[in-house]
């Protein structure tokens, strides 16, 4: 009997969770020795077959750009390893001797990793490593348009991971995906954790899943050119950026903001670096080929090069353009050039200065990127930081290249492929997620401080000795009251003073 698709693409993820479950058990027995050896092979074979992966993404996907992607790839692979290669992540992690607390890693067991179509081989790489770096199994399910060069980056994980003495079953995958398949394997009872990296729909799955779960948000990230800022520099970086892999990451700039006292010299810097600025007519032609309408990107430019786009929209140009741009004074999701758009194609805003550039860039953000990054280019540190501090992001890039420095290639923020959100975001973690996010910590507390607990009927002594006070100040005033004295200073004081030998006794 033959399933159809949909059934077969089930009972694949089936037998795949069963024998991750089974080889999980096993693996976290093994010592931390042990498991970094097994990661570190990994490791060194998906880096040796970085670029051969990073040509098979682009001709399964259409998106992007081999020599980008496999920069992408050891960014996944080497980079992150040598992150987390020496931390302690199973058994005894940190033991406080003077305090008495001894803190023990444990592994979540089964991890369900979505991976994107956008960047289906490095995300592949990095959360097979850091899953089993934290002693879990993985399954994966990559995207439908990605499902190739996806199980091929995984088979050569698990290859050497099983030379290096793994179980078999560590890593597995669905090689025919689903959405149903997709579903059922977040929501499997033997899955304890979902890394979702894809689109709005899929995070919102994995967080309604039941299941702890690490989710992403959208970028659309502003970058502000400062009037301060390295122009010639500046542009070159934020050109760099938005055209690596033709814009495919999501912490790529989505729209630069520039201060009036600059404009033109950064439009002529822009022009200089390949890109092509649209006149109106133009324009309008771009705007119907960026959106289908109601804020959603036509899927059809996500990740392709500037002529591509060009030949879409019907517009002519030259034939070293790299990006494409467009003058804009607005921001909303019926104007197309505002939204995510993860492709090169930007909007271009001029500010009166950094308050209106401010606010254009949180208009920007509550789009559609809140939560996410921010990128600025200024040479006045305190106006960076005032930036930082105001805008509603987890991450904000300094003079670099956002793209890449989110990800940690320029910067010295965790290497990942995964970089939550937080509460602006609706994401449980604003860190780039890493080894460490994978594995629960329990601990061993010895007692330090003396408690004295108080024992049952304690407190009647209380209620005694307020009603002996009561008695005494009566005997007192009764005492004085026959004797047709009245009540002086004196006797007042021999009162208060009987009263309060009288509690202190109690």
């Amino acid at each position: 009997m033959t399933l159809d698709k949909d059934l077969s693409s089930i009972q694949e993820m089936r037998d795949a969770v069963k024998k991750a479950k089974k080889a999980q058990q096993e693996f976290m027995q093994f010592s931390q020795w042990k498991i970094d050896s097994i990661v570190k092979a990994i490791a060194t074979a998906a880096f040796n077959q970085s670029k051969g992966l990073a040509r098979m993404a682009v001709e399964e996907t259409g998106m992007g750009v081999v020599e980008h992607k496999l920069i992408k790839n050891q960014v996944g692979s080497r980079d992150v390893y040598e992150s987390i290669k020496d931390e302690k992540t199973i058994g005894i992690i940190h033991e406080d001797t003077e305090n008495k607390v001894t803190e023990i890693a444990y592994p979540y067991g089964v991890i369900a990793a979505i991976i994107p179509t956008t960047n289906p081989t490095s995300t592949a790489m990095f959360k097979t490593i850091a899953a089993l770096k934290s002693g879990n199994a993985i399954v994966v399910s990559p995207h439908p348009r990605a499902k190739k060069c996806t199980v091929e980056t995984l088979k050569i994980c698990m290859e050497a991971a099983l030379e290096e003495g793994a179980p078999e079953g560590l890593i597995g995958w669905i090689s025919e995906p689903s959405m149903e398949a997709t579903n059922q394997l977040m929501t499997h009872p033997d899955v304890n954790l979902i890394l979702s990296t894809g689109g709005g729909g899929l995070v919102k799955a994995a967080y309604s899943s039941g299941k702890p779960a690490y989710g992403v948000g959208p970028g659309n990230v502003p970058v502000y050119i400062e009037k301060s800022a390295d122009v010639e520099k500046s542009v070159k970086m934020v050109v760099d950026s938005k055209t690596f892999d033709n814009g495919t990451i999501c912490a790529t700039e989505q729209a630069i903001v520039v201060d009036k006292a600059i404009q033109e010299q950064v439009k002529r810097e822009l022009e200089k670096n390949g890109s092509y600025i649209c006149n109106p007519e133009e324009k309008k032609k771009m705007e119907q080929i960026i959106s289908i309408g109601h804020g959603k990107v036509n899927p059809d430019i996500v990740g392709k090069p500037a002529l591509k786009i060009a030949e879409l929209a019907g517009i002519d140009i030259p034939d070293d353009t790299r990006l494409l741009i467009a003058e804009e004074n607005q921001v909303g999701k019926h104007i197309p050039f505002s939204l995510e758009k993860l492709a090169p194609v930007f909007a271009l805003y001029t500010a009166e200065n950094s308050n209106e550039a401010k606010e254009r860039c949180l208009e920007l953000l509550n789009l559609g990127g809140r939560g996410h990054s921010f990128s600025i280019h200024t040479k006045d540190d305190h106006l960076a930081r005032e930036f930082g501090k105001a805008m509603p992001v987890s991450r904000v890039l300094v003079n670099t290249l956002s793209s890449i420095g989110a990800v940690g290639a320029t910067t010295a923020l965790a290497p990942s492929l995964t970089l939550g959100c937080g509460a602006y975001g609706g994401n449980i973690s604003s860190d780039n997620i890493t080894a460490r996010h994978l594995y629960n910590v329990k601990r061993i507390a010895y007692g330090l401080k003396a408690a004295n607990i108080p024992q049952p009927g304690e407190s009647k002594s209380e209620a005694v000795s307020s009603k002996k006070i009561e008695h005494l100040m009566k005997e007192t005033v009764e005492k004085s009251g026959a004797a047709g004295k009245e009540i002086d200073k004196t006797k007042i004081e021999e009162l208060v003073k009987k009263v309060l030998k009288e509690y202190q006794n109690q």
